[in-house]
């Protein structure tokens, strides 16, 4: 089975890119939500860390970012708790699509979380900062002070940029976007 990990900017267009190849996508974000959503054992643990804020099941996003914005130091709290359950969320992702030829993983800490390994295939998308700031304000619930903090531990996109094997620019059309998406897979599934 063949692994390529989706990386870039937070608003960059991971999460479109990565459909765009047409295989099973494993989305951390999405899964994050879920576990926020479902996940009792997730709220205690984070109840029992961030007593003074973590009130409400399910979890509660403005609880959290309260948590974060008023000490930053409790994002590392946060995903000491979350990430092992995304890993393993992951883990079951890969084992029900074991058979498949070709699976995304659009992880925004791929790098950081040491999850890719060497013969992963890692795509980098290259996005305009104005398009960027464009997409974001849209998101709903979007927290300008969260991404600043949520960057800080992100390693620079420079290195990203130099650690991926192929870039797509996501500057034009999501037309030409797909088309880059089919460069690379024909290169890859040659």
């Amino acid at each position: 089975m063949i692994r390529i990990g989706i990386l870039g900017d937070i608003g960059s267009g991971k999460s479109f890119v990565a459909k765009s190849f047409g295989y099973p996508i494993f989305n951390a974000d999405n899964e994050v939500a879920k576990i926020y959503k479902e996940s009792r054992i997730c709220f205690l643990k984070l109840k029992k860390i961030l007593p003074k804020y973590i009130k409400t099941f399910p979890t509660n996003k403005t609880e959290l970012t309260n948590a974060i914005l008023n000490n930053k130091n409790n994002i590392k709290k946060i995903t000491k708790i979350v990430h092992p359950l995304i890993r393993k969320k992951m883990n079951l992702f890969l084992l029900k699509n074991k058979k498949s030829k070709l699976v995304i993983l659009d992880i925004p800490l791929l790098l950081e979380n040491k999850i890719n390994n060497k013969n992963m295939i890692l795509v980098f998308v290259d996005a305009k900062k104005a398009d960027i700031s464009r997409r974001l304000s849209k998101r709903k619930g979007f927290n300008s002070k969260i991404s600043k903090i949520l960057k800080e531990i992100q390693l620079p996109l420079d290195y990203k940029k130099k650690k991926s094997q192929y870039i797509i620019k996501n500057f034009y059309t999501k037309k030409i976007v797909r088309k880059s998406v089919k460069t690379i897979l024909r290169k890859i599934l040659k």
